[in-house]
C-alpha cells in the first residue's frame, strides 16, 4: 500500500511498483500482470485470516473503487483464474461471512462477485477450441484472435494450465446461479482425463490445445502438471461429483506406482513410466505431501516432506530445482509457499509440534535472508544469498497465510477455517456450495475407471481427529531414517589425479606447457599451423590449418596438441571450478540488505577458507584501470580498491593495488550494460606466474552490479561493503557493533543474539566447508586484453574454461577431432552448482571454429531494469511455475 499501490505488485530492494511495460520484460513470468492491484486482490481473504478485518473492509473499497478489468493487456488464463478471480471470490467469501456476523461489511453488496463473474466472461474466449482446452493467454480487452488480441496463436498449453479451472469456475457458478463457468471448465477436465495414457493413466506436462496430442510426454507432479491432480481431488471435496474422485485415485495410483520412488518424486515417460525423464526434482513439487494428507496417505508425505526439508536446512530455502543427489539445479527460490503449504497440513494431520519447529525456521529464514527494507525479495541464488528485486502476489496470499494457520490456535480466528476448501492459491470457497445452484448434473463424462487396490482409498477425506490421536511418535519414526538423507547423498570431493594427456609419441610442445607470453611458444605454434586469434569481445580463438604446418608431422603434432587442449580445458574446468562470491553493502542506509553476486578470482586469499570476509569501505583507484603504479595510494591505504577491467592482466592490477595497501580489491567489467543476467558466472585467472605473492581478496562485478556501488558512492561517499564467500545475515555482520534499531527484525530477542550468533557461525562453518571445494564455473579470464605487458592470452586464460568471459574456441581445417560432452564435473558438496552438460564442437569444413560454452546460470542482479532469468524457464519449457 505504501510503496506499490496500484502496481500489481512490489518491488522491495527498489521500494516502488512494478508496473507491466515501465519495467523490462521478464517473459512469461509478467503474464500474471494486468494493471489489476493483482497483490492487493490476492491478498484479500489473508487479511481476514489474519484478523485484519479494518483493512480488510478498506481494501475491499479500494479494489471497488479502483481496479479496472477492462485493460488492453496480455494475461496468463491460468494465473488469471488463480490470482485474480480466485482472490476476488476468496474475498466474497469471507466478505459475506463478516456480513453475517453483523460487526464488518454491513454495506457490502456483493460487489467482488460483480466484479469476478466480470472477469469470468473476460476469460471465457479463451475457451475456444475444438477441444474444450483454453488458449494459455487472452486479452482482458479484446479477448482471443481478435485482430488486436495479439494472441491466439498458440497451439500448446500446459497440463496445469487447463486443469486448474474447476474449483474457481464452478464457484463462480455456484455462487452466480450462472453455469457456463462450470461447463467450460469441466469440458477441459473431460478432455485432459481422456487424453491420458492409457496404459499408465499419467498425463503429461504439455498438450496441444486443438489436437490434444502431448507435446511434452514426461510426467511428475511439479511444473506443469502439480495443480491438475490437486483440483481433482478438491473439486470432489466442493462439488462432490464422484467421478473427479474416481480419476484422482486412478492417476494417484500410478503416481505412487512410477513416479514415487520415496523420498523421490522423480519425472517419468508417460509411455515407459519405468525409465526417468530426469534426474531433478523442481520446488513446486513441494505441495504434494499437503496433498497426500488430504487423500490420507501419509506416511510418504512425511517422507517426502522430510526429504525437502533436509534440502532447505541445507540452503535455507529450498531451490528452484535440485538434482536426486540434492545439488542446486536452478538456485533461483522466489518465495515459494508449498513447502509451508505442506507443513500446515502434516501438523493438522499428526498434532506432532516437529512441524511447529519446521515453521519457525521457515519464518527465522525469510526475517534473516529475504527481509529488506519494503518487504521480503526474493532470492537470485540461494548459495550466496543474492536478491532479486521481486515480491510475487503469491507469498502474502499463501506464505502469511498458512504460517499463521500453522500456529494459530482455534480462539485467534474469527471464522472456523474448517468451513472452507483452500484455491491452488490458498483462497477460500465455502463448503456450502456444494449444495448451492446444483446446474451440472452429477454425471461421469467418462469410463473404464481402473479397479484398484488400495485399502488407503478408505481415507480420501481424513478426519485429523482421529486419524494420529495423541501419537506424534508416528511421524517421528518416518523421519528417522531421513534425517541424513541429504548429507549421504552428498558426493565427497575426488582429489585431483595428474593424468597424462594424449597418447602417442610426445609433441614437441604440450597443452599444459603452453604459455602464450613465450615468444617460443607461439613460434611453435606457427610451425604446426596454429594460429591464436584475438577476438574483440576479449575471447580467444585457437584455429589449426594443416596445409600451413611446417610438414606432415608438425600437422599432426598440432593436431595433438588442440585435442590435448581440449581434454586440458574439460579437466581444468572440473578441478579449478570456483563458487561465486557476494559483495554486500554493509553501510548506511543499506546495512547488508544489498548483496551482489560477484565472480571470484583463482589467486589471492580464498574467501571460503576467511569466514568473516574481508570488510572496508571502496575507494576509486588513479589510474582507473590499475595497470601500473598506484598514484592516489592515500586514498586507497586499508581500503577495498574499485577498478575497470581491461589493457593487463587481472593479477597485475592485484599486484599494484596490494602494493599501494588496499586490503581488497573489486573488478568492474568496462563492457557498458553487461549484466550477471546475461552472461555466465566470472572467473578471473592468473598471468602464468606464481601468484602467491597475492594475499587480498580479489572479486569481479559486471558492470550493471559495478554501477550499484559507483552510484552509493556518487550519494553517500563513504560506502563500506564486506566480501565473503556468501552473504551473511545481519547479526553476524553488526556482532560486536551497534545495530541500528530500524534493522532489528521484530522477532530476534536481543538476550539470545550471543546464542543465535553461535549458532549461525556453526552452521555456516558447516556450509563453508562443503563450500569451499571447487564449484561451477562460468567464465575465467587472464585478460587477454591490448596492453603494454602481454599481447595475448595466458594458458590459464585458455584452459580451465573459457577465455575473458564466454569460450576458448578451437578449430582444424583439415581434421576432424571430436570433441567431448563433458557431463557433471564431479563435486564433494550439496552446495555445489549443478553442471549443464557441456558442448565442444569441431566442424570440418574451411576455416571453421570449434566454440564450447559452458551454459551456466546467472548470478544475482537487484537493479530494477534487470531482466528475469529467462534460460531457466525456457528450459521449463514455459511450464506454469
Amino acid at each position: 500500500q505504501e510503496h506499490a499501490y496500484p502496481a500489481d505488485e512490489l518491488m522491495p530492494l527498489t521500494c516502488r511498483g512494478r508496473v507491466r511495460g515501465q519495467e523490462p520484460s521478464r517473459g512469461d513470468v509478467d503474464d500474471a500482470l494486468g494493471k489489476f492491484s493483482l497483490t492487493l486482490i490476492d491478498t484479500l481473504d489473508t487479511l481476514v485470516v489474519l484478523n485484519k478485518t479494518k483493512e480488510f473492509e478498506e481494501a475491499v473499497k479500494k479494489v471497488i473503487k479502483d481496479v479496472n478489468l477492462d485493460n488492453d493487456i496480455v494475461v496468463s488464463v491460468f494465473e488469471t483464474n488463480i490470482r485474480v478471480l480466485g482472490g476476488l471470490l476468496g474475498g466474497h467469501s469471507v466478505a459475506i461471512m463478516l456480513k453475517e456476523k453483523g460487526e464488518y461489511m454491513q454495506w457490502y453488496n456483493g460487489e467482488l462477485l460483480h466484479m469476478a463473474k466480470e472477469l469470468g466472461y473476460k476469460l471465457l474466449p479463451a475457451f475456444n477450441t475444438t477441444s474444450g482446452l483454453p488458449y494459455p493467454r487472452v486479452n482482458l480487452k479484446f479477448g482471443v484472435r481478435h485482430p488486436e488480441a495479439r494472441t491466439g496463436t498458440e497451439t500448446d498449453t500446459c497440463t496445469a494450465c487447463a486443469g486448474t479451472l474447476i474449483l474457481e469456475f464452478a464457484a463462480l457458478s455456484r455462487f452466480t446461479g450462472t453455469s457456463i463457468f462450470e461447463e467450460y471448465a469441466r469440458k477441459a477436465l473431460d478432455f485432459i482425463w481422456e487424453k491420458r495414457q492409457r496404459s499408465s493413466n499419467l498425463v503429461g506436462v504439455t498438450i496441444n490445445i486443438h489436437t490434444g496430442d502431448w507435446v511434452r510426454k514426461d510426467s511428475g507432479v511439479g511444473a506443469g502438471i502439480d495443480s491438475y491432480y490437486e483440483y481433482l481431488l478438491k473439486a470432489y471435496v466442493l462439488l462432490g461429483d464422484d467421478s473427479f474422485l474416481e480419476r484422482f485415485n486412478t492417476h494417484y495410483d500410478a503416481i505412487m506406482r512410477y513416479i514415487s520412488q520415496p523420498p523421490l518424486l522423480l519425472d517419468v515417460h508417460i509411455h515407459k513410466p519405468m525409465l526417468n525423464a530426469r534426474t531433478w526434482m523442481d520446488s513446486l513439487l513441494a505441495f504434494f505431501p499437503g496433498l497426500q494428507v488430504l487423500k490420507g496417505d501419509i506416511r510418504p508425505a512425511i517422507e517426502t516432506h522430510e526429504m525437502l526439508y533436509q534440502v532447505i536446512k541445507k540452503h535455507n530455502f529450498l531451490p528452484e530445482a535440485f538434482t536426486t543427489d540434492f545439488r542446486v539445479h536452478w538456485a533461483q527460490h522466489p518465495l515459494r509457499p508449498e513447502f509451508a503449504e505442506s507443513t500446515y497440513f502434516l501438523y493438522k494431520a499428526t498434532g506432532d509440534p516437529y512441524y511447529l519447529e519446521v515453521g519457525k525456521t521457515l519464518i527465522e529464514n525469510l526475517n534473516k535472508y529475504a527481509r529488506v527494507p519494503c518487504g521480503f525479495a526474493a532470492m537470485k541464488d540461494v548459495r550466496t544469498g543474492s536478491h532479486e528485486d521481486r515480491m510475487d502476489s503469491f507469498f502474502l496470499a499463501e506464505m502469511f497465510k498458512y504460517l499463521y494457520l500453522l500456529f494459530a490456535d482455534k480462539e485467534d480466528m474469527i471464522f472456523d477455517i474448517e468451513d472452507y476448501i483452500f484455491t491452488t492459491e490458498a483462497h477460500l470457497l465455502p463448503l456450502w456450495l456444494s449444495t448451492t445452484n446444483q446446474t451440472i448434473s452429477k454425471k461421469n463424462t467418462t469410463t473404464e475407471y481402473t479397479e484398484l487396490d488400495d485399502s488407503n482409498f478408505d481415507w480420501t477425506c481424513p478426519n485429523t481427529q482421529i486419524l494420529f490421536p495423541n501419537d506424534p511418535m508416528f511421524a517421528q519414526s518416518i523421519r528417522e531414517p531421513l534425517k541424513n538423507v541429504v548429507d549421504k547423498s552428498c558426493p565427497r570431493g575426488i582429489s585431483r589425479v595428474e593424468e597424462s594427456l594424449g597418447s602417442g609419441p610426445k609433441p614437441p610442445l604440450r597443452a599444459r606447457d603452453f604459455m602464450a607470453s613465450n615468444p617460443e611458444h607461439l613460434e611453435i605454434l606457427k610451425k604446426m599451423g596454429v594460429s591464436l586469434i584475438h577476438l574483440k569481445d576479449g575471447r580467444v580463438q585457437l584455429v589449426q590449418h594443416a596445409v600451413q604446418a611446417a610438414s606432415s608431422l608438425d600437422a599432426e603434432d598440432g593436431l595433438r596438441f588442440m585435442q590435448e587442449m581440449i581434454e586440458l580445458s574439460s579437466q581444468q574446468q572440473k578441478e579449478q571450478q570456483l563458487p561465486p562470491r557476494a559483495v554486500q553493502i554493509v553501510s548506511h542506509p543499506f546495512f547488508g540488505r544489498v548483496v551482489l553476486t560477484a565472480g571470484p578470482a583463482q589467486f589471492g586469499m580464498d574467501l571460503s577458507k576467511h569466514k568473516a570476509g574481508t570488510r572496508g569501505f571502496v575507494a576509486t583507484i588513479k589510474p582507473y584501470n590499475g595497470c601500473s603504479e598506484i598514484t592516489n595510494p592515500e586514498a586507497v591505504k586499508e581500503k577495498i580498491a574499485l577498478m575497470q577491467r581491461g589493457q593487463c592482466m587481472f593479477a597485475e592490477k592485484a599486484r599494484n593495488i596490494q602494493k599501494a595497501g588496499a586490503i581488497g580489491g573489486i573488478v568492474i567489467d568496462d563492457n557498458e550494460g553487461s549484466s550477471s543476467d546475461t552472461a555466465p558466472l566470472f572467473q578471473m585467472a592468473g598471468d602464468g606466474k606464481n601468484t602467491d605473492d597475492i594475499t587480498i581478496p580479489m572479486l569481479f562485478l559486471f558492470n550493471k552490479e559495478g554501477n550499484i556501488i559507483l552510484d552509493a558512492i556518487r550519494e553517500y561517499e563513504a560506502v563500506e561493503v564486506l566480501l565473503s564467500d556468501k552473504a551473511k545475515d545481519r547479526a553476524t555482520i553488526f556482532k560486536g557493533k551497534m545495530i541500528p534499531n530500524y534493522i532489528i527484525d521484530s522477532n530476534l530477542e536481543m538476550e539470545n543474539m550471543d546464542q543465535k550468533l553461535s549458532e549461525n557461525d556453526s552452521h555456516k562453518q558447516n556450509s563453508e566447508e562443503a563450500t569451499s571445494a571447487s564449484q561451477d564455473v562460468g567464465a575465467v579470464s587472464a585478460e587477454p586484453e591490448e596492453g603494454e605487458n602481454s599481447d595475448v592470452t595466458d594458458p590459464d586464460s585458455l584452459a580451465p574454461a573459457h577465455a575473458d568471459s564466454d569460450s576458448v574456441s578451437i578449430s582444424n581445417q583439415d581434421s576432424y577431432v571430436p570433441g567431448t560432452d563433458e557431463a557433471s564435473a564431479p563435486e564433494p558438496a550439496c552446495t555445489q552448482r549443478d553442471h549443464q552438460p557441456q558442448e565442444q564442437k569441431l566442424e570440418t569444413e574451411s576455416n571453421s571454429k570449434v566454440n564450447w560454452d559452458n551454459k551456466v546460470q546467472p548470478m544475482e542482479s537487484i537493479l530494477a531494469d534487470w531482466n528475469e532469468d529467462i534460460e531457466a524457464f525456457e528450459m521449463m519449457e514455459k511450464d506454469e511455475l
